[in-house]
């Protein structure tokens, strides 16, 4: 049998070491349209140090990315972080960020004061008295934790943190979709608080282990595991080649790849479609037309990632920090590379760097990724040396990634999307649509959306 993959993402890439492990057999066919693969995971060579300009982490508390890791026999290169306490950044200042919230949104008044006014932790104290909430459909984040909490603690928690996983806006972003316990607990608690807590604690229970780390990486980098994932599928994978065109066949499958004046028909037995909405919807048109309006109808946010090796100093910044919009800077996060992960730490007696990188852009928000490459990176390293309070601000060494179209916005009526788009690719045998775009934009979700996906090609 083969099976081709369309793209060449942490999705495509796990689904086919998956099908190989399934069907050692099988030929496996990658198609990637770009010149390279992984996707939106990729390292480069920092100060020295391999360092990740994509995904830096993974859940650990997940068993998808870790055990992934494990089977590709790389166990012994991941590595917890040092320290995961950040603060969030205020025009007054810094603010540890409280321990124990569900993407931002409290489970209590707790470690509030100081990050919020006096009024804003009177309005969280009082979210228990309100009437119980009544969820009827999908609602935005925002609109409903700015009834029940009050806008501080959307503009100063919930903004900064969902932007940093979706790029997105709170008051956009589908409850369902991004908190989908939380949305859970709701219906059954009717109160914000009551919710989060309850979320946060299932999630521990779950887990079995209070302890472990929340979050791994590994020593080579989140941007190493593509090519492994190659290696260990034994996949034929084609770069620079699009998929143009998919049609049913008597057998099968018949895509038309390549360049689009002169297109080569590769036959296929199953096909699994990783590619980005839009053009996922492109490739589906004549096979599953009822998934293009849906596929289409999901937008994505672009940004940059700044990667900055300067001196080494110390800073006391645990983490890192989160900038929501209200601080009123340029960037929206900063990660201390070298406090959170041991391995990227300055060595005494080494000419080794503080690492740090910082991200720029938002859905509806991207003006400032039009400046050129050398114009938005100096004004990246200016904002992050003056957020840390650097005492040696010039850099030894940066490097700008910018990611077009890179997050999708899961947007009110998400899942609802997502259901229509299945059911009309699982009305035709032998094909599967898996990635990023659907049920989750972590490496742990693509990784189970591509387990998913392969169940329906069996």
């Amino acid at each position: 049998m083969r099976i081709v993959v369309v793209g060449a993402g942490i999705t495509g890439l796990a689904a086919a070491f998956e099908w190989r492990r399934r069907r050692p057999d099988d030929e496996i066919v990658v198609l990637e349209a770009g010149d390279r693969i992984g996707g939106k995971l990729q390292r480069v060579e920092l100060a020295g140090h391999w360092y990740d300009t994509g995904a830096e982490a993974v859940l650990a508390r997940v068993p998808e990315a870790v055990r992934l890791v494990e089977d590709l026999g790389l166990a012994d290169r991941l590595v917890a972080p040092a320290t995961t306490q950040a603060s969030v950044v205020l025009p007054d200042g810094r603010h540890p960020l409280p321990a124990g919230t569900v993407l931002g949104v409290p489970a209590s008044a707790d470690g509030l004061d100081g990050l919020l006014s006096g009024d804003g932790v009177a309005r969280v104290r009082a979210e228990a008295a309100l009437p119980p909430v009544n969820l009827d459909g999908d609602v935005a984040v925002g609109a409903l934790l700015r009834e029940r909490l009050g806008d501080e603690v959307v503009d100063r928690l919930v903004e900064p943190l969902l932007g940093g996983v979706y790029a997105g806006r709170a008051d956009e972003l589908s409850l369902a979709a991004t908190m989908p316990a939380l949305a859970e607990h709701l219906r059954r608690t009717g109160s914000v608080l009551v919710a989060a807590a309850a979320a946060r604690d299932a999630g521990v229970r779950s887990r079995g282990d209070d302890d472990g780390p929340v979050f791994a990486t590994v020593r080579d980098g989140i941007g190493a595991l593509p090519a492994a994932l190659v290696a260990a599928a034994r996949a034929e994978v084609r770069l620079r080649t699009p998929a143009h065109g998919l049609r049913r066949t008597a057998t099968g499958f018949e895509l038309a790849v390549g360049p689009a004046a002169a297109p080569e028909l590769l036959t296929a037995d199953r096909v699994l479609v990783t590619a980005p909405a839009q053009k996922a919807a492109r490739l589906l048109r004549d096979v599953a037309p009822g998934a293009v309006e849906p596929l289409t109808a999901i937008p994505y946010a672009s940004m940059a990632v700044v990667a900055m090796a300067f001196p080494a100093q110390d800073v006391d910044a645990g983490s890192g920090l989160l900038v929501p919009p209200v601080a009123g800077r340029l960037v929206k996060g900063v990660t201390v590379s070298s406090a959170k992960w041991p391995h990227l730490a300055p060595r005494p007696g080494t000419a080794d760097a503080l690492l740090v990188r910082s991200s720029v852009g938002r859905y509806r928000d991207e003006a400032e990724l039009q400046r050129s490459d050398e114009d938005l990176t100096a004004a990246v390293v200016a904002d992050v040396a003056d957020l840390l309070g650097l005492s040696r601000p010039e850099p030894l060494a940066t490097r700008l990634v910018r990611w077009g179209g890179g997050l999708p916005q899961y947007l009110v009526g998400h899942l609802g999307r997502v259901d229509a788009i299945r059911a009309a690719v699982s009305e035709v045998p032998g094909l599967a649509i898996a990635g990023a775009a659907f049920r989750g934009v972590g490496v742990p979700a693509c990784i189970r959306d591509a387990h998913h996906a392969l169940e329906a090609l069996r």
